[in-house]
């Protein structure tokens, strides 16, 4: 049985020692691939690398090893050309002709788009998308609806595009919000310059919210009103296009498992829409880290105009406050001013470190009233504090000691009772006590810590224990019985 997890030997190219001319053959592979030439010829990639910076002391003899290696590592597939040889050294000497395997193909165009995004994540939030998933959607409904299923190709390319649009809305929105949530644009929404930007990426985002908002409840209805049992027909189709499609290998996938692979992306999609019993959905959970975004825009511009306003210079403010006021007549005039703009005069302030919620948008009269402790500042308040009275704890110390004492006596009595002479045998004792279990339990264990398997009880009186252990006894007791070695008390007074 081959390992799921097995080495990726097809990897090796990326870290090894000379990966500087493994990965320039490969990308040259990868490029003519996507032109359609599947077989590349060494002189012709010799021609290539002859052109690179870095390769000018590059031989062919290098070369050869280099794609023997690459061959080795699965890298490459390497035929030989039978046609007839022109010259006696072509003749003699073997020719080959090189295949780039599929495991090299999917590294090299991971790889370029990795180079194209940089170390930034890209990403969008393209509302027409979950449009298009709508429609698309609409469709399966309909096909559901009239059962009247299309041809298996149809099916397949409905199920296709569903799943594409799907997979690009969660591959851009997770991107995206891992973009503006990263330390670059972090540093660049705290410079003066996002001001001017802070508009349009606002925007961006609240059209987003309604756009969303108006197509993501039709979605949620539509799957929710779509069952798997009513899917089953429309997926038998799209498996048997998928199977119809001619292959010379065996990819070891049989009806079952192609049905089950089908229904899993389709309860993904369901999921990522409507959640789980373990949480809410991943669409929830974008619109909450969207509109977290806005407010957290909102509050970095806020705090960008007051430091711009900080150096800004009021002088001009002033002289026309000033020469307002000297305009007026009359001085309940100016006193109506002067409200306006500076305020009431005799104004208490309270300051408080409570802060009731972190929702800018609250309004004051939604928040429950706080109460504050204002305490005198002056160096001789003292707080008061009552003296408290000694309430005597007598009669209850002496009612615990005789409640303990009569315990003790009744444990003893108890204890005496199953004495046989100056012994306790626990082979014939009959069903004892909770109490009684824990004691002689715990007598056990103090012998044991000594030497002589001696010990002195509370009481005053000495112990010998003697533990058979080639005889086992079953211990009976009112909570359950305990299998253990036959064991002897024996009182040494």
């Amino acid at each position: 049985m081959q390992q799921p997890f097995k080495k990726v030997q097809e990897a090796a190219y990326l870290t090894a020692e000379k990966a500087w001319s493994y990965r320039a053959i490969l990308r040259y592979f990868y490029v003519q691939h996507e032109r359609m030439r599947e077989f590349l010829f060494p002189e012709e990639i010799f021609e290539y690398l002859r052109d690179l910076e870095g390769f000018q002391d590059y031989t062919e003899e290098q070369l050869q090893q280099d794609l023997d290696q690459l061959v080795k590592w699965n890298n490459l597939v390497a035929r030989q050309e039978m046609n007839r040889a022109s010259t006696i050294e072509e003749f003699k000497k073997k020719r080959y002709r090189y295949q780039s395997t599929p495991y090299t193909i999917e590294f090299e165009r991971m790889l370029q788009e990795m180079e194209r995004g940089g170390n930034v994540f890209g990403g969008s939030l393209e509302r027409k998308e979950f449009e298009r998933l709508y429609q698309e959607l609409l469709k399966v409904e309909a096909i559901i609806r009239h059962g009247d299923l299309p041809p298996a190709d149809e099916c397949s390319q409905l199920w296709n595009d569903i799943f594409a649009y799907f997979r690009s809305i969660n591959q851009n929105t997770s991107d995206y919000i891992a973009h503006i949530n990263s330390e670059e644009a972090e540093e660049r929404m705290q410079t003066e310059a996002f001001l001017a930007y802070k508009d349009t990426f606002t925007t961006y985002l609240r059209d987003f919210i309604i756009g969303l908002q108006q197509t993501a409840l039709k979605i949620q209805e539509l799957l929710e009103a779509i069952s798997l049992d009513a899917l089953e027909p429309l997926i038998n189709q799209v498996i048997a296009h998928q199977q119809q499609v001619p292959r010379f290998e065996d990819v070891g996938l049989n009806a079952n498992d192609l049905f089950t692979d089908q229904t899993e992306k389709w309860r993904s999609l369901c999921d990522w829409f409507l959640g789980t019993i373990h949480g809410e959905s991943n669409l929830d959970m974008l619109q909450t880290r969207t509109n977290e975004q806005i407010r957290r825009i909102t509050r970095i511009v806020q705090r960008l105009g007051e430091r711009h306003h900080s150096f800004r210079s009021r002088k001009k403010d002033y002289l026309h406050l000033a020469g307002w006021f000297a305009s007026l007549e009359d001085i309940n005039d100016a006193h109506q001013l002067s409200s306006v703009i500076f305020g009431v005069f005799h104004t208490k302030h309270l300051f408080s470190n409570h802060v009731p919620t972190d929702d800018i948008y609250t309004d004051i009269w939604e928040e429950a009233p706080v109460e504050h402790e204002v305490k005198p500042r002056i160096r001789t308040y003292r707080e008061k504090s009552k003296p408290g009275a000694i309430i005597s704890q007598q009669q209850r110390k002496e009612q615990a000691r005789r409640a303990y004492l009569q315990n003790k006596q009744l444990e003893q009595e108890t204890l005496e009772s199953y004495m046989t002479g100056s012994e306790i045998r626990l082979a014939e004792l009959p069903v004892v006590e909770p109490h009684v279990r824990k004691m002689l339990l715990s007598w056990i264990g103090k012998a044991m810590a000594r030497d002589d398997q001696s010990f002195k009880t509370e009481f005053g009186r000495r112990i010998n224990v003697t533990i058979a252990q080639d005889e086992r006894v079953t211990l009976n007791a009112e909570d359950g019985a305990i299998e253990m070695p036959n064991v002897t008390f024996r009182f040494l007074d």
